[in-house]
């Protein structure tokens, strides 16, 4: 099936799915292609050495999330257990949920059956992103009494990145909740007899935190945390970027990458109130090169054309009639 795949041709409903194209996207999120600037792995470096958290800053698509999924690849360990922040996220949700609900309907159910509820109390226990973190330190002998079943076949402990993302959407009080666990790499969970779970010391796990700035985090926690902001690329940069993730994608790249990235910058540069990011610059030249398979540089063959595809960097409505205007000058320089 060939582009696009949307129409508004009036014709009888296919009695089959339509078989649609796989997505492209996935392939410039591989952890290999991540390109981190030199103050990011300096940055890196000494949150490993003191064993610190790692917090980071810097506009959205600038890569702050892939970060983790990066050190992990090249550490040789896991891909990261990732905890996604809400506004209601409690400094409990980022070690365990306790299923209290569940337990109690099962109660229910074994008191109205005459039976008896053969499930403990660990049993109605999930480990999110840290608690599974610090539990996956420990030889299974020392912790086995606090497993579900979930970790049946956990034999041998590990070292493993945490991703807590956004954690600026959370309340102010979640960074302060947290600040004793994270510093000594230990939680408690109550409903088992108040047990207290330690991190084995040779296999502490890497915590690295992203922040989009929406609020300023509280300076206790900050003291405890390595910090780094990741600037938003200059053009030299961002052609290295794009040049690495989207190679094996894009053929001869650089026919069109300068003109795609003059483009890019001019939007960058204009009134808009949301500037496109990185992420989504990838976005676009990836819909460019399937929108006009087998064009070498559609931006200067169909530059009328062009707006079709402004929908990765444009995200506002208002944006949209400013977007225009820039694209018709730049395609009549």
């Amino acid at each position: 099936m060939t582009y696009p795949f949307y129409t508004d041709e009036s014709k009888e409903f296919p009695k089959q799915p339509v078989e649609l194209p796989p997505s492209c996207r996935h392939e410039q999120t591989r952890p290999e292609d991540y390109l981190p600037d030199k103050g990011l792995m300096d940055a890196v470096n000494v949150a490993l050495l003191l064993g610190q958290p790692l917090l980071l800053t810097g506009q959205p698509g600038t890569g702050k999330t892939q970060l983790a999924y990066h050190l992990a690849y090249q550490l040789g360990l896991a891909p990261p257990l990732k905890f996604a922040t809400k506004s209601t996220s409690t400094s409990r949700d980022l070690f365990y949920t306790y299923d209290a609900l569940g337990r109690f309907h099962a109660a229910q159910i074994a008191k109205l059956e005459q039976t008896i509820d053969n499930r403990k109390s660990v049993d109605y226990i999930t480990y999110n992103a840290l608690g599974k973190a610090i539990v996956l330190t420990n030889p299974p002998p020392i912790v086995k009494d606090y497993l579900p079943t979930a970790f049946e076949n956990y034999q041998e402990p590990r070292r493993s990145v945490v991703l807590i993302d956004e954690i600026d959407k959370a309340s102010r009080d979640f960074p302060n909740d947290i600040l004793d666990e994270v510093e000594n790499w230990c939680f408690r969970i109550p409903e088992l007899g108040n047990v207290e779970i330690q991190a084995a010391d040779n296999k502490q796990p890497i915590l690295i935190l992203t922040s989009n700035s929406e609020k300023p985090l509280p300076e206790a926690f900050l003291r405890r945390c390595v910090y780094y902001d990741i600037p938003f690329p200059d053009e030299s940069r961002l052609r290295q970027i794009v040049e690495k993730r989207l190679a094996a994608q894009i053929d001869d790249i650089n026919k069109f990458l300068s003109d795609a990235l003059a483009l890019f910058y001019k939007l960058q540069e204009s009134n808009l109130r949301k500037k496109p990011s990185t992420a989504e610059l990838l976005n676009w030249l990836l819909a460019l090169r399937e929108i006009f398979k087998g064009v070498d540089n559609p931006l200067v063959q169909y530059p009328e054309q062009v707006e079709r595809t402004i929908s990765p960097l444009v995200k506002m409505a208002e944006d949209r009639k400013t977007a225009k205007v820039v694209l018709e000058q730049w395609s009549k320089m």
